[in-house]
């Protein structure tokens, strides 16, 4: 099969081997996905640098852990019935060395999830890490309806996803941008309520918009913008944080003891199994009723996978897909 791959890590150009390797075969429980769009996401090409001193956790790895295709073959155990169903997959690559930048990848079943024929395969292959994040800093304490729901970052991978998840679920949303620019393109994303963070008075201008408080805070850069999320708060708020800027954050304690918030941290490859199911059957549905709007540029050829890690690492707004060719 044709893949890209890589045997030690660093800069994408040095590192990235396009060619062919032998074809993986499902085992007990496992199927096999004829891929056609492989969906980078920042935490891929994290580990392919050795983010954090991270080290290569298998002799090889083909990278990538969302995707979406057809199912072709399937384990001992698995109802041959799945074999022509289209599925978008999650985890892929998440302890495991063979991700998605491949002709074809194999997954436990479950983590290939029936991909509705509404549903395209780019859209499918943008659902796993930012949707499943999205969905468990959303959902991670129970359903948001009507509650208001603060979202930092709303025109990130993650932050949008939230955002259109929290809105699907019954909540009112309110997204920041880093700068006034860029507030229209937020509301061109279907966020309504948008605060830009170098306006003069964010805090304010939240408040504004939620009085009373916030619910729930969905927090990307949890050390540079922890000030202003005790400054938005209300008694049990919860700040569901899946990224900060220093990785020793300080923040003020007696406030946010005094209001009794909650800070839940969220790692994606360790979400309970049942949350990562919860969120693939929301996310699909979410998605069949047009609920998720993913900005996506045109998918890249495999052959190109050197370019799109540099576009995820030089920080697009958009999601980068390869187009896997048949």
């Amino acid at each position: 099969m044709l893949t890209v791959w890589y045997d030690t890590q660093g800069p994408a150009e040095q590192v990235l081997r396009f060619g062919d390797l032998p074809t993986p075969e499902p085992g007990a429980g496992e199927v096999r996905v004829r891929v056609t769009r492989s969906g980078i996401n920042p935490g891929d090409t994290k580990k392919r640098r050795g983010w954090l001193g991270s080290a290569m956790p298998f002799p090889r790895v083909i990278p990538h852990s969302d995707g979406a295709g057809v199912v072709d073959k399937v384990g001992a155990g698995v109802d041959s019935a799945r074999i022509g169903e289209r599925v978008w997959v999650f985890g892929a690559q998440s302890y495991r060395a063979f991700g998605t930048a491949a002709q074809f990848t194999v997954v436990p079943a479950g983590q290939a999830v029936p991909l509705p024929e509404t549903v395209g395969d780019d859209v499918g292959a943008c659902l796993g890490i930012p949707g499943i994040t999205a969905h468990r800093a959303v959902f991670g304490d129970g359903p948001v309806r009507d509650s208001t729901v603060l979202v930092h970052g709303v025109l990130g991978g993650v932050g949008s996803m939230a955002a259109h998840l929290a809105r699907w679920g019954g909540a009112t949303v309110i997204g920041t941008v880093r700068h006034r620019a860029d507030i229209a393109h937020a509301h061109s994303r279907g966020v309504e309520r948008v605060v830009a963070l170098d306006s003069p008075d964010p805090a304010g201008e939240i408040r504004a918009h939620a009085p009373s408080g916030i619910d729930r805070i969905i927090e990307v850069a949890f050390s540079d913008n922890v000030d202003l999320d005790a400054a938005v708060a209300k008694n049990h708020t919860v700040i569901a944080a899946y990224g900060t800027g220093e990785d020793r954050p300080g923040f003020p304690f007696w406030p946010m003891l005094f209001d009794n918030i909650t800070i839940r941290l969220l790692g994606s490859d360790d979400f309970p199994p049942e949350a990562k199911q919860q969120a693939a059957t929301d996310l699909t549905t979410a998605a069949a009723d047009g609920a998720l709007s993913i900005a996506i540029d045109d998918p890249l050829p495999l052959d190109q996978a050197v370019r799109a890690h540099d576009l995820v690492d030089g920080g697009t707004r958009t999601r980068i897909l390869l187009a896997i060719p048949d």
